[in-house]
């Protein structure tokens, strides 16, 4: 039922995936991040982060919505509170981290971003990839959660008009999440998050995963 879910909205929440001690034992490895920074885009370079990677393709509440050889390719680690905050506007997630530059007209978008290499591929290598995103704190209406467009990612690339037009025109639904829960999204789905307006912290891994092997010759950074 909630794999449905996942396929026909394109997101899904898992409750209770890690214990609060877990969260908070995670947390402590961020605490070398930048003071000033809103987070990084390199945690999986870190061996806790591909341990972890592995825990969650393994977790049976989890492993129905990644295909079996799928691979983390990626890790982004976030962090909302009154010092650090910030709202974003509604979006598709469109890069993925590669290797090395293929020159191909299927590809474009060309970027680098904290040493790394991004690119964005043909929608339909991004249909296949699989977010995760979990929440080491709670993340209730007021701390700024994710907002989606039921649906959206099975539209292919959506114009950041059309975009903008598709949330106001609805349904809009907001996902609350609790300390240890986790968050699946195609990257694809319109999604978007306001201001925090509580007090609290919001610290959130969001992971990638991907098929081992990518077309027109690219390949994954630092895959898992």
């Amino acid at each position: 039922m909630i794999n449905k879910q996942f396929e026909a909205d394109g997101f899904a929440s898992i409750a209770q995936v890690l214990s609060a001690r877990e969260c908070e034992l995670i947390a402590a490895r961020t605490v070398a991040i930048d003071a000033n920074a809103v987070g990084t885009r390199c945690l999986l370079a870190e061996d806790w982060c591909r341990a972890l990677a592995r825990r969650l393709l393994q977790h049976p509440n989890i492993a129905a919505f990644i295909p079996s050889g799928f691979v983390a390719v990626q890790c982004i680690y976030f962090e909302k509170s009154v010092e650090r905050n910030w709202l974003v506007p509604v979006h598709q997630d469109l890069s993925i981290p590669v290797a090395a530059r293929v020159d191909h007209p299927d590809l474009r978008g060309w970027s680098e971003k904290e040493g790394g290499l991004f690119v964005q591929p043909p929608a339909a290598l991004m249909e296949q990839l699989v977010a995760l995103r979990v929440h080491l704190d709670a993340c209730l209406e007021q701390d700024g959660p994710l907002q989606f467009v039921p649906g959206s990612h099975q539209e292919g690339r959506i114009s950041a008009d059309e975009a903008r037009m598709r949330r106001q025109a609805g349904p809009i639904v907001s996902c609350a999440m609790e300390q240890g829960d986790v968050l699946a999204m195609r990257p694809l789905v319109l999604h978007a998050s306001s201001k925090a307006e509580g007090h609290s912290r919001r610290r959130v891994l969001h992971f990638v995963f991907g098929p081992p092997k990518l077309p027109y010759g690219l390949s994954w950074q630092r895959p898992v």
